[in-house]
């Protein structure tokens, strides 16, 4: 059951990667895509974090948990760029 359950989740969170990547590629708009690729990242972490469950390895989580880090931190780096044009101050 659970095993079935983990399958679901693969194919539907390849799914909403799938979907991410376009709307990253063909975003309208800067923000649309900064949005994109904060949202692809916990795509991303959501697949490792399946992975871990799958074969019972406590490695993917601790790879989830830099990634999700490394994804805010982008993300607000991104952001702050967007409204000031410098990272740094």
């Amino acid at each position: 059951m659970l095993n079935a359950a983990i399958e679901i989740a693969f194919v539907l969170i390849g799914a909403a990667l799938a979907l991410n990547l376009y709307r990253l590629l063909r975003g309208p708009d800067t923000t649309d895509r900064i949005l994109a690729l904060d949202t692809l990242s916990i795509n991303t972490i959501a697949l490792l974090v399946l992975f871990g469950i799958r074969t019972a390895s406590s490695a993917y989580f601790e790879v989830a948990l830099l990634l999700a880090l490394m994804g805010f931190i982008g993300t607000v780096a991104l952001c702050k760029f967007l409204l000031r044009g410098d990272i740094i101050e």
